[in-house]
């Protein structure tokens, strides 16, 4: 009977980590002071009326430590690519020459620093209130396993103390890995 019971604990471990997985990608994409293709990972442009992430109709370089360059596949797209990073929460402004965009990163202010660390901490709170609901929907599930008598109160305690060890392990793992962000972040 305990197997359910593994399943469920397993279950919840694997989306647990897909909540990690996605807030680290969303970390890349915030920008230190160096340049980095990941911060345009988050950036998608409209290409004929559909969303399109931009790496997937760009190639984005890196020929400097403080530019990058966006060379689009289809040169048609060169103002909605120009578009779309404008409008982007970069806070970096394009510079179209009619075949590539450069955009140059320059050095991160001090009240900027202060923007993108708030910014990393939203995100990191954004994962753990993702992996809470993992753990919510697993406790759950545990519960009306007992609820249906096919586990007895032990192993939906032991279940549910598997649960919680869980939860804190991920938890702690997003706050280390929101902690090395924003030294990153504050490193002038």
């Amino acid at each position: 009977m305990a197997e359910e019971v593994d399943l469920i604990t397993l279950d919840a471990e694997e989306r647990m980590g897909k909540s990690v997985d996605k807030l680290k990608s969303n970390l890349n994409s915030i920008r230190t002071g160096r340049a980095s293709p990941s911060m345009l990972d988050r950036i998608s442009v409209e290409y004929y009326g559909a969303m399109t992430p931009l790496n997937q109709m760009a190639t984005v370089s890196v020929p400097s430590a403080q530019q990058l360059t966006v060379q689009p596949y289809d040169k048609s797209t060169l103002g909605d690519i120009e578009q779309a990073l404008v409008e982007s929460d970069l806070g970096i402004t394009p510079s179209n020459d009619g075949n590539i965009i450069r955009l140059n990163i320059p050095s991160l202010t001090e009240e900027r620093r202060k923007q993108l660390l708030k910014q990393c901490k939203a995100m990191g709170e954004e994962g753990k209130v993702a992996i809470r609901n993992v753990r919510r929907d697993g406790v759950d599930n545990i519960k009306k396993l007992e609820k249906k008598s096919e586990i007895g109160k032990d192993e939906s305690l032991d279940g549910q103390d598997e649960m919680q060890k869980l939860t804190d392990k991920m938890v702690k793992e997003i706050d280390a890995i929101v902690a090395k962000k924003e030294k990153d972040v504050m490193t002038v």
